[in-house]
């Protein structure tokens, strides 16, 4: 597996993930593809300054045209406090491989080691199993449930913690 910065050329990996209906139920529904190519074109300067991790995961560097889905940690601001927000998107055909576990992992290993990004949160929604299951797996602490703004829709979900420099191993 290899992550890389999302880059122009990315437009058809976000349509496929955020204007899709399966991809999007458990955030609150499609995204529009009219501003795809702008939201790809910012996220990919975003990145190419190191003003956050905006990685596409590629599931086999032999052939790196093709996308399995994103992983991204951002900061932002909250109406209680600044914090580092981790989320991640994997294909349906990717899925089950244990891509995106192992791309969280990574990027978090790389917040450890880089000594950035502090204490990191994940939000997946109350009923997305599966990446509430990865922040298990890879150490997050449970803080509860909350609701959360995503795209302009408050969606109910899970509040996970995690500190890279103190629980990874």
């Amino acid at each position: 597996m290899l992550l890389r910065d999302v880059s122009p050329d990315d437009v058809e990996a976000y349509v496929r993930m955020r204007c899709d209906p399966v991809m999007m139920a458990g955030l609150g529904g499609p995204l529009p593809r009219a501003g795809m190519a702008d939201k790809v074109r910012r996220d990919a300067a975003e990145a190419a300054a190191d003003g956050a991790w905006l990685k596409m995961i590629v599931p086999d560097p032999a052939t790196p045209e093709v996308v399995a889905g994103t992983v991204t940690l951002w900061a932002h601001d909250t109406p209680a406090a600044p914090l580092s927000e981790i989320g991640w998107m994997v294909l349906p055909e990717f899925q089950g491989r244990g891509l995106a576990k192992r791309a969280v992992r990574a990027l978090l290993e790389r917040a450890r080691d880089e000594d950035r990004w502090g204490v990191v949160h994940a939000f997946p929604a109350v009923a997305n199993a599966p990446s509430n299951s990865i922040c298990r797996s890879v150490g997050f602490r449970f803080l509860g449930e909350t609701d959360t703004d995503f795209a302009g829709r408050i969606l109910r979900t899970n509040h996970w913690a995690l500190d890279p420099a103190r629980d990874l191993a």
